[in-house]
């Protein structure tokens, strides 16, 4: 795989014009850009486990698809690309929504700082999990739960999940808006 390249961007978001490699980003805690995709099916949302090698979080739950905009990137582009790459779905940009914004700064394991900000999309299909062809550097399985199911294993802490507060703030926001 090809070294990966981020724009830094400064505590409020904004570019600073340089690019530095994922590692370096990640070594040195610099603030870079990121999206995360929460694919909706009746009633259900489909999260993804983490491949058993990844970086951070490995065989954990997460949002269906997410990943970092390469350097020069925008965010919906990038949506478009990771769906394509994880998931072997071939998506047209005006598919997705953006259901919503956030920051965080997490550790996930010692030396790797990730600092981010997030755009958030949803994205409605009828696809199923045998549609899709997973990254397996990325994605070991798919599996689609009820609203009240994701909400259950956030609302009790649930080990394999992926805490991401604030952006499931901002998913049931807006499915309550629906």
């Amino acid at each position: 795989m090809n070294e990966e390249y981020f724009d830094v961007l400064d505590e409020n978001g904004n570019k600073t014009g340089i690019t530095k490699s994922r590692n370096a980003v990640h070594r040195d805690g610099d603030w870079h850009k990121a999206v995360s995709i929460w694919i909706i099916r009746n009633g259900e949302i489909l999260l993804q486990r983490r491949a058993p090698q990844k970086d951070s979080y490995p065989n954990m739950l997460d949002a269906s698809c997410a990943g970092h905009l390469d350097a020069g990137e925008e965010a919906t582009a990038c949506a478009v690309r990771e769906l394509k790459e994880e998931l072997g779905l071939d998506i047209d940009p005006s598919d997705l929504v953006l259901i919503g914004r956030t920051s965080t700064s997490t550790r996930p394991r010692p030396g790797f700082i990730n600092n981010e900000f997030k755009d958030i999309f949803a994205l409605r299909t009828n696809k199923g999990p045998e549609d899709m062809v997973f990254q397996k550097e990325e994605v070991s399985e798919v599996i689609y739960v009820p609203f009240a199911k994701l909400k259950e294993m956030i609302d009790g802490n649930a080990p394999e999940l992926v805490r991401h507060e604030a952006e499931y703030k901002i998913l049931f926001d807006w499915l309550a808006r629906q």
